[in-house]
């Protein structure tokens, strides 16, 4: 979506405080014991609060209200009804319809206590997007989001999934432009002032880049067992700095 009008900003704005409510929520119910199937049933309760249903659910048919994805789960993980446990790292992706407008974000924590390996995980896949966001300016080519990205998770030591990428949204969950987390040398096009995309670096411990789909159908993992985590968020491209409208 290009946003060119007040009322499109509204409703973006509107799906944008749903999700920064939902992940608000949710991270703080995250603790050992509590299972990612119960942290999906609270999502849902509070969509309903704010009229909201699920995105992925509507359109693909997704059999949940929120991914949640554990350690070596990636994205699009299906919760399960095996309770967390202390260290285990947990994604979290949010991503409903408010009023016909959709916005998109996730978040990774740890079940505390949070391990060093952890701990650097998640602040590389954070610094990833802060790298990205000073990049993503009206003017600028779209591939500099990519190099952003690459260059910062390569300076951390860590893994970058490279067949994973972010996208515009809006209308839809998946819009055009697919957003690579990557220097893509293609993508020269500048980012017009209003677009409205999801940036969204995931990152590994382990070496291998490609990933796989479990058998549910849904769930992508990394090849090699390496611990994953997901950062993202919908942002509003600008002359100067992006307005993230899921914070």
């Amino acid at each position: 979506m290009t946003i060119g009008n007040a009322r499109d900003l509204e409703g973006m704005k509107r799906a944008g405080q749903v999700v920064a409510r939902t992940l608000e929520v949710l991270k703080a119910a995250v603790e050992p014991g509590i299972t990612p199937a119960e942290l999906d049933r609270l999502a849902g309760q509070v969509f309903a609060q704010y009229g909201a249903f699920s995105a992925p659910r509507a359109e693909y048919g997704a059999p949940v209200h929120v991914f949640i994805s554990v350690n070596d789960d990636i994205v699009h993980g299906l919760p399960t009804n095996r309770p967390l446990a202390a260290g285990d790292v947990v994604s979290i992706d949010v991503t409903p319809n408010v009023g016909g407008y959709i916005a998109d974000a996730a978040v990774t924590v740890a079940v505390p206590p949070a391990s060093p390996v952890a701990t650097r995980l998640i602040a590389g896949a954070e610094a990833a997007f802060a790298a990205a966001l000073k990049v993503a300016r009206a003017g600028r080519p779209l591939n500099g989001i990519g190099r952003a990205i690459e260059t910062e998770v390569a300076r951390r030591g860590l893994t970058l999934l490279r067949e994973l990428q972010g996208h515009g949204v809006g209308r839809a969950i998946h819009e055009k432009p697919d957003v690579p987390s990557f220097y893509h040398p293609a993508l020269k096009k500048p980012l017009p002032e209003g677009l409205v995309i999801a940036i969204e670096p995931m990152v590994s411990t382990g070496r291998a880049w490609r990933t796989k789909t479990l058998r549910d159908g849904w769930t992508i993992s990394t090849m090699d067992g390496g611990i994953a985590a997901h950062f993202e968020h919908t942002i509003m491209v600008t002359r100067g700095e992006p307005l993230i409208l899921t914070a």
